[in-house]
């Protein structure tokens, strides 16, 4: 149980545990001679400082009782003692033990002030020489800088990792640029919200100039609209959210508007004769994108006519027989060298690939698998017998000097493939999308696999849908159900969602099934129930690994956050043996089926075979292997990829034994879970129930109301997205 918010003060006796990249830190605070573990984000912080803590005491289950430190204020030591502890523990380069005595004895409370100001005099002490002296002095002002850049943020209402991030990006200058203008704390490095930015600029002593909170909450509602999939919005559309939040009068809005554009802020474009707004680098990837298609399209790779006698070698080969489409795709793709093949559940979209591939082998073509998720690419690995990698291993993310992403592969350093297949492109958003095609050699050959009647990628853009809308490209997509695909109710259900049909909820003998529950209560409890004990004791499928309950929405009792609390009761109960630990509104236990919720490039990862890397990704599903005593998890994921996570990376993680059918894009799971009792209107759409119902592999199970299921089925509403893709592909070439 969490106490209520308290305040200690006292000196950092040790730190055990710090971080430099994200400020974590485990440190023992001596308090009126009581020492206690404060752990936080604590940037910076060296033994010998005085704090003073404002948080809560939780108990962990191996270190006993703790403070999770929420603020803080920090003050250099002042006494001799506590000076020779900051200065003995390594924290000014050149200074051990030994030297910090020596300083101490020699100067006492004066020695900051010899450090900051008079190098000359530490160098009268015996085996400290002028340059020494000089070294040591110009480290201690260089460290002395940071605790006083991120002292004087802090005063500014800026938690710890607020000020970290700011000083990262503005450095020594932080406390001036952002006294001048708060909100320049919301760029994408530091990653404040508009609402905290106008918070700290109240706190200020002097209002910041009025234009800046102006064109700040101006670029807000773009990223916020960046945030719900749109890669620009209508001029027009932008003004009533932004005098709403901002409280102005539209002519000062549209001023700051036209500023922003001229400084390149924003981007203006004319689409279809209407002005819409872009920021900067979604503008980029969508030109880029759209350029790089119509070079693919323009520049065919070379290669001979495909004969249907090749083809019918490959059925002979497979045991199979393609129907006509499916050799159209096939013969597409080798003779013009791009294509989009889409098509629903047991259509053939996967053998009509291997007939692909075969071709692609039997010319000796160097051919590349790629899919968004881990998951994702596991699968692609599974039915083609080669090896699929994510995105962005294929495209080797790494991180430059500045904490920012960036892909080894690119124009200058291409992939080394002649063939790229693609699957579940519906998932890609339009930076991915555009990074990808970048890396693409000339007259490589480019497959695009996926599911049109599937809901729109997380991320922002429309990328799979605008291609197909533009006509620019090749596309087949594949319609005709096959007989052995037919036996199963989840297939046949999914093509009924889609043409608008009720799906069957009455079978009690194949593998979609339906049981009718009308109290949201005993909707929880069936879904529970058929995930701990049911479904494991019928078919033998694991509650971890093969059975996964996906919700429309994370709100609500049949919500993701009320539902993973009641399933991991269920399935990972409480456990003197299992160690646990506490972020944010989750407890996490070893045992635990977790997701990562977003991007994070930098954390490494190790495989069985040796393999290593980094990077994890939104949408990763893993199991909680361990926890340390110090909080820090190891976490292994669906694909075998290792990862350690410390207290303040797991802020990162979800529970996820339930999960919303948007996060479960690109996967495929054994069994499927679906409570459909109080959706929200805005989650009752066809699609959204397709996209649930294509993520089952083997068995489908509907817990709820009838009637809102085949509501659900009825709408084929789709959230207007704004993107521009389209248009750009369409125009003539710039």
């Amino acid at each position: 149980m969490i106490d209520e918010e308290i305040e200690i003060a006292g000196i950092v006796e040790d730190v055990s545990v710090h971080i430099d990249e994200t400020g974590f830190t485990v440190l023992e605070l001596s308090c009126d001679d009581e020492f206690i573990t404060v752990v936080g984000v604590l940037p910076e912080v060296a033994v010998g400082e005085k704090l003073t803590v404002r948080g809560n005491y939780d108990t962990h289950p191996l270190y006993g009782r703790q403070l999770k430190a929420k603020s803080f204020v920090r003050s250099l030591p002042s006494s001799a003692q506590d000076l020779y502890k900051y200065l003995s523990a390594g924290t000014v380069k050149g200074i051990g033990p030994a030297t910090a005595q020596k300083i101490v004895d020699e100067f006492g409370e004066d020695a900051f002030d010899v450090l900051e100001n008079h190098p000359e005099k530490l160098s009268k002490i015996k085996g400290i020489s002028r340059q020494k002296a000089n070294s040591i002095c110009e480290e201690f002002a260089k460290q002395f800088a940071v605790r006083q850049t991120l002292i004087a943020l802090e005063k500014f209402g800026m938690t710890a990792r607020e000020s970290l991030n700011a000083y990262k990006i503005f450095g020594f200058n932080a406390t001036e640029i952002i006294k001048n203008n708060p909100y320049v704390l919301c760029s994408e490095g530091i990653g404040v919200n508009f609402e905290r930015a106008d918070a700290i600029a109240s706190a200020l002593p002097e209002m910041p100039e009025q234009m800046y909170r102006i064109r700040a909450g101006i670029l807000h509602v773009l990223r916020h609209n960046l945030g719900n999939g749109h890669t620009c919005c209508p001029r027009d559309k932008i003004a009533l959210p932004a005098t709403e939040l901002l409280g102005v009068e539209e002519s000062i809005l549209q001023q700051a508007t036209d500023a922003l554009i001229k400084d390149k802020q924003l981007i203006s474009e004319d689409l279809d004769g209407k002005e819409f707004l872009f920021l900067p680098h979604i503008h980029r990837s969508e030109r880029s994108a759209a350029r790089r298609i119509k070079v693919l399209c323009s520049f065919p790779p070379a290669g001979k006519p495909t004969l249907l006698q090749d083809i019918e070698d490959i059925e002979r080969e497979l045991c199979i027989i393609y129907e006509q489409k499916q050799k159209n795709a096939i013969i597409t793709a080798v003779e013009k060298g791009v294509l989009i093949l889409t098509g629903g559940p047991g259509t053939g979209k996967t053998t009509t690939i291997n007939g692909m591939i075969s071709l692609f082998k039997k010319d000796r073509l160097r051919i590349a698998l790629a899919a968004p998720t881990g998951r994702a690419a596991k699968r692609m690995s599974e039915i083609t017998g080669m090896e699929a990698k994510t995105i962005h291993r294929l495209l080797e993310v790494e991180w430059d000097d500045e904490d920012n992403q960036r892909f080894t592969r690119n124009e200058r350093n291409p992939i080394e493939a002649d063939v790229l297949i693609v699957d579940e492109l519906s998932m890609l958003d339009i930076t991915l999308f555009a990074s990808l095609l970048d890396a693409l050699p000339l007259g490589c050959r480019l497959i695009m696999v996926g599911d049109s009647d599937q809901l729109p990628p997380v991320g922002a853009g429309n990328v799979l849908h605008d291609m197909i809308e533009s006509g620019m490209l090749p596309v087949v997509e594949l319609k005709e159900v096959f007989r052995q695909a037919q036996r199963s109710l989840i297939v046949t259900n999914a093509h009924k969602i889609v043409a608008g049909e009720n799906p069957d909820l009455t079978r009690r003998d194949s593998d979609f099934f339906f049981l009718p529950r009308r109290v949201a209560a005993q909707a929880a409890e069936t879904v529970c129930d058929l995930c701990a004990n049911r479904l494991p004791k019928a078919y033998g499928y694991s509650p971890i690994n093969d059975i996964q309950v996906l919700c429309p929405s994370r709100r609500g009792e049949m919500g993701t956050y009320s539902l993973n609390r009641r399933l991991q009761e269920a399935i990972n109960p409480p456990n003197r043996r299992k160690n646990e630990v506490t972020v944010g509104m989750f407890r996490f236990r070893e045992g635990d089926k977790v997701m990562h919720i977003k991007n994070n490039y930098d954390i490494m990862w190790k495989k069985p075979d040796g393999e290593e890397g980094s990077g994890v990704f939104n949408g990763d599903i893993g199991i909680i292997e361990s926890i340390r005593p110090d909080g820090v998890a190891k976490i292994v994921f669906d694909d075998g990829r290792m990862c350690s996570y410390f207290p303040d990376t797991m802020r990162e993680l979800e529970l996820a034994y339930a999960v919303t059918v948007h996060k479960s894009q690109g996967n495929e799971f054994e069994a499927v879970i679906m409570p459909v009792l109080n959706t929200p209107e805005l989650l009752s759409y066809r699609n959204l129930l397709y996209t649930a119902v294509t993520r089952a592999k083997k068995l489908m199970v509907i817990v709820g109301s009838e009637e809102q299921v085949y509501r659900m089925g009825r709408n084929d509403k789709k959230a207007r997205r704004y993107s521009a893709l389209k248009v750009f592909l369409l125009e003539d070439n710039r």
